[in-house]
């Protein structure tokens, strides 16, 4: 057990503590890996073009790695999820204040100003954020899980799930019974639900 959690996405107290030296190349890659498509996401969602997007991405980890090395990890003040969405938040409003001219020609031009602004504020940017994050999770655990499973046992699941294969024809496929197409369709959601829960608990 101990090594199946070490294993996983590597965004526990001891990464952030890690992260405080910047020269921690390996460290600083796993965290980007982990996190660049969770921000990228919610930004593009936001209504930022892709360019901006990815600006917030650069821009988002630029802060981040000014702030680690007075960065104190503590779940009991604030978790790291909403922090980093924070994070995330000022550099989407900076994106939209680009967009803003020097001094609005009109009140309406004033008025469609705010409303960008207030776009990166809004609760709304809290419920993408969430539906990100479990993306994230979703995809780290498939990751995870398939670097463990047979990969036949992988293959099956694919063609039934993922592509919709009739249980039969992936049978006929890969030469073996219908009935472990379906054991291995039920083997491989729950070895993706259970790297998902501890996912969930380590993504603190």
């Amino acid at each position: 057990m101990d090594e199946l959690s070490n294993e996983l996405i590597p965004t526990r107290a001891t990464l952030l503590q890690r992260l405080k030296n910047w020269q921690d190349q390996s460290s600083w890659q796993d965290f980007f890996d982990t996190y660049w498509s969770l921000i990228y996401g919610v930004a593009r969602q936001g209504g930022l073009t892709p360019p901006e997007a990815e600006d917030v991405v650069q821009e988002t980890m630029i802060s981040v790695a000014k702030h680690m090395p007075a960065f104190k990890y503590d779940p009991a003040i604030g978790s790291f999820k909403a922090w980093l969405l924070n994070m995330t938040r000022w550099r989407m409003t900076d994106q939209l204040r680009k967009r803003t001219p020097q001094e609005p020609s009109n009140e309406a031009d004033e008025e469609n100003t705010q409303l960008e602004t207030d776009s990166a504020h809004g609760p709304d940017l809290e419920k993408l954020w969430d539906t990100e994050w479990e993306n994230t999770l979703f995809k780290a655990a498939l990751t995870k899980a398939r670097r463990r499973l047979d990969p036949k046992q992988y293959q099956m699941f694919d063609l039934y799930v993922n592509k919709e294969w009739p249980p039969a024809r992936v049978a006929k496929l890969l030469e073996v019974p219908v009935g472990q197409v379906y054991l291995a369709k039920h083997r491989v959601t729950e070895a993706i639900r259970l790297e998902v829960d501890r996912l969930d608990k380590e993504m603190i």
